[in-house]
């Protein structure tokens, strides 16, 4: 016979079923033990605790209906799922619970001796009930407090040190969390006092922790109880409230933690394990964006959709928020294929139905390109490959060109032959004015787009913003790294500002764009109002539990090669179109030479393959608005 042999997880599972059927077998017979009790002491109690003064005939009775009470009361128990509750965690759920099971028992135990003319005297089955219920409410809860009380016990035996917490907010998610620390003995935080902005809240007492006051007594109260950690527990506050308190709270050099958001307490999910870092998207101050979800929906649903730089930051968050819309099949091309391989692991992990396609190419190799476009027939194109690193680029401009210009050419041409029906095109706030390569080519990129759309089926568009928070190159990564390291951050010019938006937020705005789309528009999204780098800077560092300028320093390093101080979102002579979203406007094409400019195409890509020295003079020939910024 052939031997079969178990799984951890079968052995694991075994484990615990043996030891919820001791835990249930154990408290059935301590409930029969309390019946016992509890008739005995109602009787007792009757006769003011005089053994003799009960008549034998209630003694006998006694005697006679105890199986059928102890029948009677485990039943109503086992109805009130007394048996199934984790009691480490009881509430005041449980107890009510008790206090049906128990009444219940106690009227069935009423009846029965009515019914079989049992009598007892009449104050016995109030005593009775609540013997019952104050000693298995004892019991009961009993087991909690042990279990909280060894839990403490634990940590001071293995020298666990507790780290002091401060929780903003008296509500819901707030006791919660409150509930989770005090039970858990796995959690080594120490909640020290609550702020709460509502004044009927302050001089009271949550769960055993004192409402100290309001936002105006965050720093106080931080110094007063030697504060380590403070967590934000309100997640219903709009962005600005979240900002104001989080700014306070900012300044104590206390580490920063908050519940996401108000669905994880509308589906009950506010835990301790959920609370997430503050990071420095919550201090930027305004909502985050919204986007019309069933427009996009129905834009993507059914379609075969190509992402090129589907494993860049912007691509693969394209490739997430497509994959949710129900595409037809999804298709990601990138030339890096740790990258690309990423995202595909994410997405099959999260999307098990859908059908998707990584392939491995250069938007520069022309013959790879027309054989996937040719063997795919994509509907609509996302076109975020590009390298888009300032000064990297600055100093390989040719490579800037050939990748960033010649890519997006040949990708453009097999579009429009193979008659995809809408391609969206990723560009940047530096293509306006240009004073470095990558915009530059950039704007060569938005005049291809413009100039292909007017002769071609396909509806050719450009979609420009300016920084995003956390993308590849982005200020946010190298300033964590800096600040993991000890500092100094360092910052190109403390008058440094630029426009910032979140992965997602810009992301979704692309795809709002496209279903907006009839071809050869610039759309340009409302980036909101400008950041200072400096302060990006600062507000890391304070996140992080440290003071700007003794812990951490800030060094200026100079503005860079092809580096702005400010960016600018549109040519003066663009003018601005509205859309049905406020937060995307559209460009009015500007008149170009397309004879000229599709010769300079010819002769650029030509040129580039001798790797000249001087080509940035050749592109201010066809970008006249782009004015190398010396470094």
């Amino acid at each position: 016979m052939e031997r079969v042999s178990r799984s951890p997880v079968m052995k694991k599972n075994t484990y615990f079923l043996k030891v919820s059927v001791s835990r249930v077998i154990a408290l059935i017979l301590i409930d029969i033990m309390t019946v016992i009790v509890s008739s005995f002491a109602a009787l007792y109690l009757r006769f003011e605790f005089s053994f003799n003064e009960i008549p034998i005939d209630y003694l006998n009775r006694y005697r006679y209906f105890l199986p059928y009470t102890i029948a009677i009361t485990l039943f109503f128990f086992l109805i009130w799922r007394l048996y199934k509750s984790v009691w480490r965690y009881a509430s005041a759920t449980e107890m009510i619970n008790i206090a049906f099971a128990t009444s219940c028992a106690a009227l069935g135990q009423f009846v029965m001796c009515y019914v079989l003319d049992w009598k007892m005297p009449r104050s016995y089955y109030v005593l009775y009930w609540f013997f019952l219920f104050a000693m298995t409410c004892g019991i009961r809860f009993g087991y909690r407090i042990l279990c909280t009380l060894n839990s403490k016990r634990t940590s001071i035996l293995e020298g666990r040190s507790r780290i002091n917490v401060m929780v903003i907010g008296a509500g819901a998610a707030a006791n919660m969390i409150l509930k989770e620390i005090e039970l858990s003995q796995y959690i080594n935080l120490r909640v020290k006092c609550i702020i709460d902005d509502q004044p009927g809240c302050h001089g009271k007492i949550l769960r055993g922790i004192p409402i100290v006051g309001g936002r105006d007594r965050i720093l106080e109260a931080a110094a007063e109880y030697g504060i380590d950690e403070i967590i934000f527990a309100i997640p219903s506050a709009n962005q600005q409230v979240r900002k104001e308190i989080l700014d306070i709270c900012k300044e104590t050099g206390c580490k920063l933690r908050a519940i996401p958001g108000t669905y994880q307490l509308i589906n009950g999910e506010v835990s301790v394990s959920k609370l997430k870092e503050v990071e420095i998207e919550d201090l930027l101050g305004r909502e985050p964006i919204r986007t019309n979800i069933e427009e996009v929906m129905d834009y993507v649903s059914g379609k075969v959709v190509m992402v090129t730089g589907g494993g860049g930051s912007i691509g693969s968050e394209l490739c997430r928020q497509i994959a949710g819309h129900r595409p037809r099949q999804l298709i990601i091309l990138d030339i890096y294929e740790n990258n690309a391989y990423d995202i595909q692991q994410e997405l099959v992990r999260k999307y098990p139905k859908l059908d998707l396609v990584v392939l491995i190419a250069s938007v520069r190799n022309t013959n790879r390109i027309e054989q996937i476009f040719s063997a795919y027939h994509p509907d609509i194109v996302y076109h975020a490959a590009a390298h888009k690193h300032v000064p990297l680029m600055e100093v390989s401009p040719n490579e800037a060109v050939k990748n960033n210009v010649l890519g997006t050419w040949k990708v453009v041409q097999a579009a429009d032959k193979w008659k995809v029906k809408r391609f969206v095109m990723i560009s940047t706030d530096k293509a306006v004015n240009p004073t470095n390569i990558m915009g530059a080519t950039k704007r060569i990129c938005e005049m291809i787009i413009q100039t292909y759309d007017k002769h071609s089926d396909t509806e050719f568009v450009a979609v420009r913003f300016g920084n995003v928070l956390g993308s590849n190159g982005s200020v946010i990564p190298l300033f964590k790294k800096q600040i993991a390291e000890g500092g100094p951050v360092t910052v190109t010019d403390p008058n440094i500002i630029r426009y910032f938006m979140t992965i997602p937020e810009a992301v979704s705005l692309v795809l709002q764009a496209g279903t907006y789309a009839k071809g050869g528009e610039i759309f340009v999204l409302d980036m909101g109002e400008p950041v200072r780098i400096l302060d990006l800077a600062q507000n890391l560092i304070k996140l992080s539990g440290y003071r700007v300028g003794e812990d951490i320093e800030i060094k200026f390093t100079g503005l860079r090669p092809g580096e702005k101080l400010y960016e600018e979102m549109l040519m003066a002579e663009e003018g601005m179109q509205e859309t049905a979203n406020k937060m995307i406007h559209i460009g009015q094409p500007i008149q170009l030479n397309e004879e000229k400019f599709l010769k300079q195409l010819e002769e650029l890509k030509e040129y580039v393959e001798q790797e000249p020295d001087d080509i940035r003079e050749y592109i201010k020939r066809i970008v006249p608005t782009y004015v190398p910024k010396e470094g």
